[in-house]
Formats: structure tokens, sequence, C-alpha cells
């Protein structure tokens, strides 16, 4: 019997999504067990890992994993979080670039110019005060068909700081 398909498909060892530490697969399941965070099953279907307490969906892109957001609020705090992390590092973003797939679901949160204020031209929609752009198709850069968002920091630094360097 071939070894490999004792194992869900991520393999016979990951990192868990929420502590990062070794977690093992159990064999001849898709479940992956840590032991402070309970159960997370494999898709093979979709290639993603569900927690099976939360129903939280993670991705993996260069073996770093990337919570697939369901609702905007969730989307916000991450970006929110990786901008203080930014910030206590000495830096500044000046952009924040949102994967075009959540597109519909943080438009109706976005800051955008007031009726009142006179300007014709049309406004970068902004959040957090800095400005909001939406990532290319992901078959041009298929890496934003699983990572969340990148931040541009001020010059002087390199040119992007996506949120999968944030932890490391």
């Amino acid at each position: 019997m071939n070894i490999g398909l004792q194992y869900p498909i991520f393999g016979s060892e990951i990192s868990c999504p929420h502590c990062r530490q070794s977690i093992s697969a159990l064999t001849l399941t898709d479940t992956y067990l840590c032991p402070r965070h309970g159960a997370f099953e494999a898709d093979p279907k979709t290639e993603e890992l569900v927690h099976l307490p939360s129903g939280r969906r993670w991705r993996c892109w260069e073996g770093k994993w990337y919570r697939q957001h369901t609702h905007p609020d969730g989307i916000r705090f991450e970006i929110h979080e990786a901008l203080d992390r930014l910030y206590t590092e000495g830096y500044r973003a000046t952009k924040v670039i949102i994967a075009s797939r959540y597109k519909d679901l943080v438009s109706s949160y976005l800051e955008r110019s007031h009726p009142w204020q006179e300007s014709n031209e049309v406004k970068t929609p902004k959040l957090y005060g800095l400005p909001v752009f939406f990532s290319p198709e992901s078959e041009a850069e298929p890496c934003w068909e699983v990572i969340n968002f990148s931040l541009e920091k001020e010059p002087g630094s390199p040119r992007h700081y996506p949120y999968r360097f944030l932890f490391e």
C-alpha cells in the first residue's frame, strides 16, 4: 500500500493555522488534530483546511495558511492587525491591495467621499485612511486565489508587504 494514501492531501504533518505548532494527521482519514484547537479536515476537492468546531476555512500558499473570509469584519480585522504589526516594526503603509474575490464583501465598508464634498473627480475608496485597490484577476497572479491582501509600505522599504510575511 502506498504510504502517501494513508494521509490527507497536505501530508502527514502541517502547522496549525491558529497556533502554528506542528500537528499530525490521523491515518486513513482527512483529519489533522491540534491538541489546543481541535480537528481540522482537509478537503481534497477545494484544497482547503476546515476547522471542524468553527467551520473556518484556510488555504495554503508557500507553506503559510490564509484564512478564507466569509464576513467583512474578518478581513477588516486581519488588515487592521497587519497595520498594527507593520507600525510596530517602524513602517507606515501607503496603500492596501485586497484580493479581488473580496470586492463584493468589503465594498460597502470602504470609506468614500461624502456628497457634501464638492469634487467631480472619482475618489479612491479607503480603509483605515489608506487607499484601497483590488488585485488583478487570479489567472495573472495565482497567489491572489489564496492570500487576502498586501500592504504597500512607505518609500525606502520593499515595494509590497504581503500579509504572508507579517508573521514569520
